[in-house]
């Protein structure tokens, strides 16, 4: 039995079911892939800080299933692998932009290569589908080079650092494409709301749903909380505390009418703080009230957006401000004026955006929780009631881990054999003492 219906829960479907795990259902009061799953920034990357390589190796594995399952669906979630790049107007980002890549590369993500105007090549990404045998990163300072390669940033670029083994996706249609697949070998999908479970033997043994028919109890002797924002609450239900908490996010997607960014731009963010470039007149009036002063300040790096689908979508976000909290509240709200904000945010990186400030068109607005644990990294194994199980706390990077996710959820539930990684994603790390310390005095998320 698995809780949730989302990307983590269905991947674990469908790993089970290829490993020949017997009758496995999804249980979910909604439909799938409704709650976080299609909120998605719908991007992926093999780019991860340390401490150490587990996330790197993890991710990597992941993204050998989602080439996998490209050509077997005839790359139906429309997979391209255009890269993330990170832009710089200062000289003084550019040694931690090359620390980075470096690192990155110890952790097997490829080799860095620089571009200074000594002639090296520079290979461009492909515009759709995927090369295997493209990764590492590009730091590129030469001025000639990013005006070729990436016209519509600020001219005051002064170097960008292209991570290559990164890209785009429709996590909607993975998502679908995943679930499909589990129902033909057989998952069941019942609607209906976990309430809690029978652990009087000493180990799980049934379920207890309700569904339109009234409460029902399912036998099974493994339970899989894959409940996204929700899993404090199944954790509790299921006999196990989780130190989870759920932070919000929200992104914009706007019309680009006028081609501003090309549409083969990977996602492209600005590794630099930004003024909102208010004139005299407006910062005055806007400092006057307490409500609207701090759009006055300077908002932190990280603004970043990238080109959607086929039509002239682009999505914008900026994580500036994520309030954390125990339980997540629907219907998520927005700060007013966050769109505007964020697109200002975005012109300061890609000026050609100017153009929608006056008027700006109405855009559309959705968001979701990012769950999340101290260290950023998943929960994924065995929980302390016998035949429980975590796949969860995905934080931003649920689409592009889920596939692996689900195969290590399997491996442990089957009693395979675990990958490297796996003792770094189990709960227990959370009563190691000496654990624990060490994760409060690391500097990074592991988020960008």
């Amino acid at each position: 039995m698995i809780i949730g219906a989302g990307i983590a829960g269905i991947a674990t479907a469908q790993a089970l079911s290829r490993a020949g795990a017997g009758r496995i259902a999804i249980v979910d009061s909604g439909t799938p892939l409704g709650l976080t799953s299609d909120k998605s920034t719908e991007c992926y990357r093999n780019f991860w800080p340390g401490p150490d390589r587990a996330m790197a190796d993890f991710v990597n594995d992941s993204i050998e299933f989602l080439h996998h399952y490209t050509h077997e669906s005839g790359n139906q979630f429309q997979l391209h692998q255009r890269g993330y790049l990170f832009a710089t107007a200062r000289k003084e980002e550019l040694a931690p932009l090359r620390r980075q890549a470096q690192l990155n590369a110890q952790y097997g993500g490829g080799s860095l290569r620089e571009h200074d105007g000594n002639g090296e090549h520079y290979r461009v990404s492909p515009a759709t589908g995927f090369e295997p045998d493209l990764d590492g990163a590009d730091l590129i300072t030469d001025q000639n080079l990013i005006r070729q390669y990436f016209p519509y940033l600020s001219h005051e670029t002064i170097g960008v650092l292209h991570v290559r083994r990164c890209g785009v996706l429709s996590a909607q249609q993975l998502g679908m494409y995943l679930f499909e697949c589990a129902r033909e070998s057989g998952v069941d999908f019942v609607p209906g709301e976990f309430i809690g479970c029978d652990t009087s033997a000493g180990s799980v043994s049934s379920v207890e749903i309700v569904t339109k028919n009234g409460t029902e109890q399912l036998p099974t002797n493994a339970l899989v909380l894959a409940s996204g924002p929700h899993l404090k609450a199944t954790a509790a239900l299921a006999g196990s505390a989780l130190p989870v908490v759920v932070e919000k996010h929200v992104k914009i997607s706007l019309a680009d009418g006028k081609g501003v960014m090309p549409r083969n731009a990977p996602l492209t963010i600005w590794n630099d703080p930004v003024d909102l470039g208010w004139t005299t007149a407006e910062r005055e009036m806007l400092a006057e009230s307490a409500d609207t002063a701090y759009l006055t300040k300077p908002f932190p790096a990280g603004v970043h957006g990238r080109p959607v689908g086929a039509g002239d979508q682009v999505y914008l976000y900026w994580t500036y401000d994520c309030p954390v909290s125990e339980t997540p509240e629907f219907p998520i709200e927005a700060d007013p004026y966050y769109p505007e904000i964020l697109l200002r945010g975005m012109a300061r990186m890609v000026p050609g955006l100017t153009t929608y400030l006056d008027p700006m068109p109405r855009p559309y607005i959705d968001g979701g929780y990012y769950t999340k644990v101290a260290d950023n990294r998943p929960l994924i194994g065995p929980l302390d009631v016998p035949g429980t199980f975590v796949c969860s706390a995905f934080s931003g990077y649920g689409i592009m881990a889920a596939c692996a996710a689900g195969e290590l959820l399997a491996s442990h539930v089957l009693q395979r054999e675990l990958p490297s990684y796996a003792e770094a994603f189990t709960a227990a790390r959370f009563k190691n003492p000496d654990y624990l310390r060490h994760i409060a005095n690391l500097s990074g998320s592991g988020q960008i």
